[in-house]
């Protein structure tokens, strides 16, 4: 038998959209891009740059081959999404002025960092004192704290700006990283789905949902969790398209030296791809996340397995007759030393603050405790180790009742949300006109953006069975790793407001099923036309509904009435 390559057996046409592009968005995402694609290569074309990269990316264009008009576009989209999530954020950012649910710990930790680089105890009602502005009344015992740094660092940034003093200060920098995470998603989308009109909806669905929102108001830990994520997940769809044209490269160069084919050694496995920087940099942003709550390892692990099994997608497609076995080797040994030594090492500098100190909370723990074992160990990481492990026991005993703890199983349904923040101002206070008036903070989704992509989760999963689109299981991956390995500690105490890590990943799934309503390219214009009118529809009821509950996310003094008009199900409340 003659040399067989992996090169499409669809007719000329098919797929150009879908299942590469689902939204089938071809007259916004690539003009121009060819329209004819053959049964099967000849031999002499099968190895070129320009056949391989078609065949491992796809006939899009690349950046700088779009119009400047359009280009302007790829810009302005992401960013304009982003200033309605900011200015949705920003707006009263100091509402309450006070500490509200766990900023009580987060907020003040932070504050600590700014004094001494770490955590240290605080006085018996020493959230009056903050909630005054006089937050100077810290203790010289260190705290006991389970959860990393990053987190707290980031909300010091913010103080360490614009003051402890102030509720601005202390919400500063989660404020700001919701916008951030917004910019993201829609940057992603555009990278996922080469649609502006899904990139814009990505965007703007995250901009004005109502768990995002609060998470972005409220200085808990989470919203940095998600951004990390998000950003090496970023950094992987980069990695992803940087690794095949290293691959289509590399193979071309090998078959033009070879008479237009690789020589039979260079299909046993493949070529080496070389240092492999996007993987590097997602290995920077989980360590991050990590280090900003232990949960990042489940992303970890499963992103780490995600870009392998994309490697060893791209070797088959290339013609590679070995791809397991050489994606495993050439891809999967650099995959893991590009992630995980690279996560560790950033991971472990975040507790510079910790090495640094002499008071902070078991800092000499290893000192009183010597090991025959371990002595060889320095003290600081063996006290360190020590330090994680208490921290790990104690999540594990995690089981005290509270009385908003939801199990997992709830949240995609938002069973049992957190109220962060309730208040029955009494009547004369401003914009309390009646007798009963309610100020509350619920970190509650936007019912229908929730509900809708619950189901979508069910579509993409039979795209990705059915399909093989890999974009659908790229989007699986990101929500499989946030949420279901709570399943697996079903006596752990745990809460709603957990599901923001992995919240744009069901945004994306939304997104990638409004491609499907929106239709492809080549649908007849009637079809795109209803499909169209539907996506409209959906994001301006999306709208309007979190114009309707704005109110029970930010604070707003309402009537008592209205309040209760929001609480959809008894378990809200």
């Amino acid at each position: 038998m003659g040399l067989v390559t992996h090169t499409s057996t669809r007719p000329a046409g098919a797929g150009k959209n879908s299942p590469e592009s689902p939204s089938g968005a071809g007259a916004t995402a690539a003009p121009g891009r060819k329209a004819e694609r053959g049964w099967i290569s000849r031999p002499d074309h099968a190895f070129t740059a320009e056949a391989l990269r078609e065949r491992l990316i796809g006939a899009g264009l690349q950046w700088r081959d779009y119009p400047p008009s359009l280009r302007l576009w790829f810009i302005l989209v992401p960013v304009l999404t982003a200033v309605i999530g900011g200015v949705l954020r920003f707006v009263r950012l100091e509402v309450p002025h006070k500490l509200v649910f766990d900023e009580t710990y987060y907020v003040k930790d932070a504050y600590s960092y700014l004094i001494s680089g770490y955590e240290r105890s605080w006085p018996d009602k020493a959230n009056d004192s903050f909630n005054a502005g006089n937050p100077d009344v810290l203790l010289n015992t260190p705290e006991y704290v389970v959860h990393p740094p990053v987190g707290k660092w980031m909300i010091a940034a913010g103080m360490w700006l614009f003051g402890p003093e102030n509720p601005f200060g202390w919400r500063f920098a989660a404020a700001l990283t919701g916008t951030l995470t917004v910019l993201l998603i829609s940057l992603i989308a555009l990278k996922l789905f080469r649609s502006l009109p899904l990139a814009g909806a990505a965007g703007l669905l995250l901009a004005v949902d109502g768990h995002h929102l609060v998470m972005s108001r409220t200085s808990l830990l989470d919203i940095f969790l998600t951004f990390w994520v998000l950003a090496a997940f970023g950094a992987l769809l980069m990695d992803r398209d940087d690794g095949r044209r290293r691959l289509a490269d590399r193979l071309a160069r090998a078959a033009a030296a070879n008479g237009g084919q690789p020589p039979a050694g260079a299909l046993l496995s493949g070529p080496w791809l070389g240092v492999r920087w996007w993987r590097v940099a997602a290995g920077v942003c989980m360590g991050l996340a990590v280090g900003t709550k232990w949960s990042g390892l489940f992303f970890l692990a499963g992103f780490g397995l995600l870009t392998v099994l994309w490697d060893l997608s791209a070797r088959r497609v290339a013609g590679i007759r070995g791809w397991i076995s050489g994606g495993l080797i050439r891809d999967g040994i650099p995959a893991f030393l590009g992630m995980v030594p690279v996560a560790g090492i950033v991971y472990s500098a975040t507790w510079t603050g910790w090495f640094l100190s002499d008071n902070a909370y078991f800092r000499h723990w290893a000192e009183s405790n010597p090991s025959p074992e371990w002595g060889w160990l320095p003290d600081s990481v063996r006290s360190l180790v020590h330090y994680h492990l208490e921290a790990y026991n104690f999540h594990q005993g995690l089981s005290s009742e509270h009385p908003y703890q939801a199990s997992a199983w709830s949240w995609l349904v938002m069973g049992r949300p957190t109220s962060f923040f309730y208040e029955s101002p009494p009547q004369g206070t401003p914009g309390c006109d009646v007798e009963k008036c309610t100020s509350a903070i619920l970190s509650v989704g936007n019912p229908l953006i929730w509900w809708a992509a619950a189901i979508s989760l069910v579509v993409l999963l039979f795209w990705w069975a059915g399909r093989r689109d890999w974009r659908a299981g790229a989007v699986l991956a990101g929500v499989a790793a946030g949420y279901l390995p709570w399943f697996m500690y079903p006596q752990r105490t745990m809460f709603y407001f957990y599901a923001v890590s992995f919240e744009p990943f069901l945004v994306l799934a939304l997104v990638y099923c409004m491609g499907l309503v929106l239709g492809k390219a080549t649908d007849p214009p009637q079809r795109r036309r209803a499909g169209l009118h539907l996506v409209v529809l959906f994001l301006v009821a999306a709208l309007l509904l979190s114009a309707f509950f704005y109110p029970i996310w930010t604070g707003e003094v309402i009537p008592y009435v209205d309040w209760r008009a929001r609480m959809w199900m008894p378990s809200w409340i």
